[in-house]
């Protein structure tokens, strides 16, 4: 696995290695020595997945306010995504920022999500299908959610947004100032 820094501290955008012969290809998508040795401790007790039947379905952005924050670890297994996640720990010093990565099923790209960052996507495909590993439970009752188009947020979306939940598309907006968490 190779281990990309990225613009927000502590979330890393990760490559696997695959081994190819004539049967197909073999590659590790997790490794928990792997992590450790790149300063990611973090167990993971829960795997969930989506699928979006339309290109152009957004999904996000949520997060899980303490005690219950989720580290995540996102991939893309089927089609194609555009991925965002948003620094929200106040005391980070990327806090409010956001950066974008594109995961395929094709580009076999992993995305590693820490707690307190809001997580959302954008489907650049029919049929998209995505798994993550996340660090905690869902509990219904901490889960907030940041609006898609928040002008204090300024997102890049790279294709039109056709579908969205009506819970996503409600989050209240921002204030300049307000702390989230």
């Amino acid at each position: 696995m190779i281990f990309h820094e990225t613009t927000l501290q502590d979330a890393k955008l990760i490559d696997i290695e695959p081994r190819a012969d004539d049967r197909g290809m073999f590659a590790r998508t997790m490794c928990r020595d792997e992590f450790l040795a790149h300063g990611i401790d973090v167990t993971f007790v829960q795997q969930n997945m989506s699928i979006s039947a339309k290109k152009g379905t957004l999904r996000g952005m949520h997060l899980q306010l303490e005690p219950y924050g989720e580290d995540k670890f996102i991939r893309c297994v089927k089609g194609a995504i555009h991925d965002i996640i948003i620094d929200m720990r106040p005391h980070s010093p990327t806090y409010r920022r956001h950066e974008g990565f594109e995961l395929t099923a094709r580009n076999f790209r992993e995305l590693f999500v820490p707690r307190g960052f809001a997580h959302g996507f954008l489907t650049l495909s029919d049929d998209a299908e995505v798994s993550y590993l996340v660090s905690s439970p869902y509990h219904p009752g901490a889960e907030i959610g940041l609006r898609y188009d928040d002008p204090a947020l300024a997102l890049h979306w790279p294709a039109p947004i056709s579908t969205i939940s009506d819970k996503d598309r409600s989050w209240p907006l921002l204030a300049a100032s307000e702390p989230v968490m």
